[in-house]
């Protein structure tokens, strides 16, 4: 079994890396879901408990509960692939490198205008039809590290073009990893 982190700004088309994956049998464990569900056991917004969260436990706390979850999974008898899905700094990935053996990251790059375009289209809790919103966010992203994660990626994965070349460029990626 092999665990592989996804990394990319919002819009980018990691979400859709995740599906083709799943449906070849891996299963996702997604860093924001897990904010999403601290969030609302907190009564915050995504963005403040993402913040708090690694204010008061640290740098690696998002990956560690992602971690403990994924070992959770590993015990119950699940061995295919497990997905990371939202990795956002350098921290988390010392984490999963420290966790798993072979841990490998793919990102996924797109322009910003092509990412505002999708997030005013989805139409997720925490998405904007606002492009200074959505810059704000970019840079939150960027302050957590995403920029160096993307760096450490060993594999990228640009997603400007159509749907059947970039599922295409997935395909490729999860069966040359062996995911």
């Amino acid at each position: 079994m092999r665990v592989m982190g996804i990394s990319g700004l919002p819009g980018s088309g990691k979400s859709f890396v995740s599906e083709i994956a799943s449906q070849k049998g891996a299963m996702i464990v997604s860093m924001g879901d897990i904010i999403r569900e601290e969030a609302k056991k907190r009564g915050e917004s995504t963005k403040e408990t993402a913040q708090n969260l690694r204010k008061e436990h640290g740098e690696y706390i998002v990956s560690e509960l992602t971690v403990k979850k994924i070992k959770q999974i590993r015990n119950e008898g699940f061995s295919s692939s497990i997905i990371v899905e939202g990795i956002r700094s350098p921290y988390e990935v010392n984490m999963f490198k420290e966790n798993f053996e072979d841990f490998i990251i793919l990102s996924v790059f797109a322009n910003p205008d092509i990412r505002f375009e999708r997030i005013k289209s989805r139409q997720r809790e925490d998405d904007t039809t606002d492009y200074e919103t959505f810059v704000s966010r970019d840079q939150r992203e960027l302050d957590f590290g995403i920029g160096d994660v993307i760096s450490l990626s060993n594999k990228i994965i640009i997603n400007e073009g159509d749907l059947d070349t970039y599922l295409e460029e997935i395909n490729k990626f999860l069966e040359e990893y062996n995911i």
